[in-house]
């Protein structure tokens, strides 16, 4: 009989409410956000446990968690038979009467679960992120390290320290400080244009994680966050080691292009940007690497279809993804995503956006620099990305200009036009 490895859960945290993604979080949770035509943004680190080979998972939800109870439900069926499964847990109110007040405290009210499955180690992954982890490599780098807990840390250039929490660690991985958002970080000692930057991602030996949530649980100036509360406390009585993602996580199918990609899709701009990063000739972050799959649910729709080809009406999309039921009727597309039954009418222009599951754009209409969330109907001649002024008027905008239309919003009719 083959040598068993560790025994390891995963735990996602998705209870994000996700303001800054509004109007996307309006009506559900950030793990929950539609991303990259077919996917969720939760299947991301769900697709990186999985492959790593950790198969027993709980993803712990709050805000708004119907319609990624619903994804979950039809996407991540895992073998019972094998003691598989990808299960989500809402707020049970275990130790009282409220709900999650932090990540911290959502794992600290769930504790019956890991001791009834009495893992090791448990991943603690973050839902909301794009990225590709091997969560093995992490793992064995953990356990060899001896700490309480292992911090997964992005290299960033020390310009950009006062965004993030920043790592502090010797020439033996071991954290000597962990600081939110600093703005006079040191340089690394290899690299001393750059950062250490927490992926808000962990690995814990499972003692050590109960031990420390016991205590927090205890302290009532605790915001009970697992960065903020959890790892400062490992830090601070020397338990926690740091696992370098770019120079020691090394994820099969990668390329130099993709190695160590990782983005924080937390704001409208981001996300855009992140969708930006998927089209080009050579991703930046690769969704064809087969060899490190990423798993979603994929409605039974036709092939995309693109239909007229004359000078005045031609349907042609570059530079772009196209998702399944998609029709492009004598429409044209550039350097955009079209999510799964998005219709496109003739004389329709659609440049460096996304468009949302079941967007309807009329004939003639220009859309640029806009995200349009699901089932909503762009009247023809309707300008959106053209006006900013004239867009701010109507619609949500970002600081960087992204219109963004929310699910099931009604777009008005141009002046002189019927809807």
């Amino acid at each position: 009989m083959a040598a068993r490895g560790p025994n390891v859960m995963g735990v996602v945290l998705a209870g994000g409410e996700g303001k800054r993604l509004y109007p996307l979080t309006r009506d559900r949770a950030k793990p929950a956000v539609p991303f990259g035509g077919n996917y969720r943004l939760v299947d991301f680190a769900l697709s990186n446990l999985v492959n790593s080979g950790y198969r027993r998972i709980v993803v712990l939800t709050q805000y708004k968690s119907h319609s990624l109870d619903m994804h979950l439900a039809k996407t991540w069926r895992m073998s019972p038979l094998l003691g598989n499964y990808v299960s989500p847990v809402p707020a049970q109110m275990r130790t009282g009467r409220s709900w999650f007040t932090g990540s911290a405290d959502a794992i600290y009210q769930n504790l019956n679960i890991i001791r009834d499955e009495k893992p090791d180690y448990i991943c603690v992954f973050g839902a909301d992120n794009l990225y590709r982890m091997d969560a093995a490599q992490m793992v064995d780098a953990h356990i060899a390290s001896g700490a309480g807990v292992t911090v997964a840390a992005l290299r960033v250039p020390i310009e950009q320290a006062n965004a993030f929490g920043v790592i502090d660690a010797d020439e033996h991985g071991r954290i000597s400080a962990f600081r939110e958002k600093p703005t006079d970080a040191q340089g690394l000692a290899d690299d001393p244009f750059s950062v250490y930057a927490s992926m808000g991602n962990y690995v814990f030996t499972t003692q050590a994680l109960i031990d420390a949530l016991g205590v927090d649980a205890l302290d009532d100036d605790s915001a009970h966050d697992m960065g903020g509360n959890i790892i400062t406390m490992m830090v601070e009585r020397g338990e926690a080691a740091v696992h370098d993602f770019v120079r020691d996580n090394d994820v099969v199918g990668s390329t130099d292009r993709d190695r160590g990609y990782w983005r924080d899709v937390g704001t409208i701009d981001s996300y855009h940007a992140a969708h930006m990063d998927l089209i080009s000739v050579h991703p930046i972050f690769n969704l064809y690497n087969l060899d490190w799959p990423i798993y979603t649910w994929h409605d039974p729709l036709p092939p995309a279809k693109f239909v007229f080809d004359t000078e005045d009406r031609r349907g042609a999309a570059t530079d772009s993804m196209v998702c399944s039921g998609v029709v492009v009727s004598g429409a044209t597309v550039r350097a955009s995503v079209l999510s799964p039954g998005v219709h496109l009418h003739t004389g329709a222009l659609v440049e460096r956006s996304v468009l949302l599951h079941g967007v309807d754009v009329g004939r003639g209409a220009v859309i640029r620099n806009a995200i349009i969330d699901k089932n909503v109907v762009v009247p023809p001649g309707t300008r959106i990305g053209v006006d900013e002024a004239e867009d701010r008027a109507r619609f949500h905008v970002s600081e960087g200009g992204i219109v963004v239309i929310g699910k099931n919003d009604v777009v008005p009719a141009p002046q002189g036009t019927e809807a």
